[in-house]
């Protein structure tokens, strides 16, 4: 089974209080887009598709050493609409597809060689990456059937009940799909909600609602999957990768 990435790095960052694209601020010395960039290289996939935005000369530029297809996004109206930006690079791919956040670099490549391995002995459709966080607020939540590897439901903080509210379990951005099942959902969504965007998860949705298996992969390090929106999360995720490397 053939693997693409799709990795998201078309964002602003306003809460880093810069000019600078979000995926290009430096951790320890070295752009976060590369870090998630070197990762995905290591799973050695077919293709790698950059979603760029804001600045996205500047993005194009410093990733001009690596192999991959920059897909522009513009104007920016969510995560769908970001994935979107990717069908045509990947018209004639038949496999699955990783999708990565481009400002989160501290998931490491066993664990994505986990997600995959796991995903393909479930025959899911789709499988997100989890983790238990002390402190799941702000987060969508995963819903299981009955505590078992099915999603029921993945459901945003500021839309959960108070039982929803009480689990632990967060989806971390992190997903892997079936190509043709992904698309085809895409082509589905719509922007009929608060935003006024296409939500990526709004593909769960329409996976659940056909009936599709939708099954989640816990990792055991929640630090992995912390993404970065302001300087202090910066120096916190520098010290993580300082220690990964050791």
């Amino acid at each position: 089974m053939g693997l693409a990435v799709i990795i998201m790095a078309a964002g602003k960052g306003t809460r880093m209080h810069s000019d600078l694209p979000k995926v290009l601020h430096r951790a320890n010395g070295k752009p976060l887009v590369e870090y998630v960039l070197d990762t995905a290289n290591a799973l050695d996939p077919e293709k790698v598709v950059l979603i760029v935005g804001h600045q996205a000369e500047q993005v194009k530029q410093a990733t001009a050493g690596y192999a991959l297809i920059a897909a522009l996004q513009k104007p920016q109206l969510g995560t769908g609409h970001a994935v979107m930006q990717a069908k045509e690079a990947l018209r004639n791919f038949d496999g699955e597809v990783l999708i990565l956040s481009g400002d989160a670099p501290l998931v490491t490549l066993r664990s994505l060689q986990q997600l995959i391995a796991f995903h393909r002995s479930r025959s899911a459709v789709a499988t997100v990456l989890t983790a238990d966080l002390a402190d799941p607020s702000g987060y969508g939540r995963v819903i299981r059937h009955n505590k078992s590897d099915i999603v029921l439901k993945i459901v945003e903080h500021k839309d959960a009940t108070e039982e929803e509210r009480a689990v632990s379990e967060i989806n971390s951005g992190i997903y892997l799909f079936d190509a043709a099942v992904l698309f085809t959902a895409l082509g589905e969504i719509t922007t009929n909600n608060a935003q006024h965007e296409y939500y990526l998860t709004d593909v769960f949705s329409i996976c659940f609602k056909s009936g599709k298996r939708v099954c989640a992969f816990k990792t055991g390090n929640p630090d992995e999957i912390l993404g970065i929106n302001t300087p202090e999360q910066l120096k916190e995720a520098e010290a993580i990768l300082l220690n990964q490397q050791a």
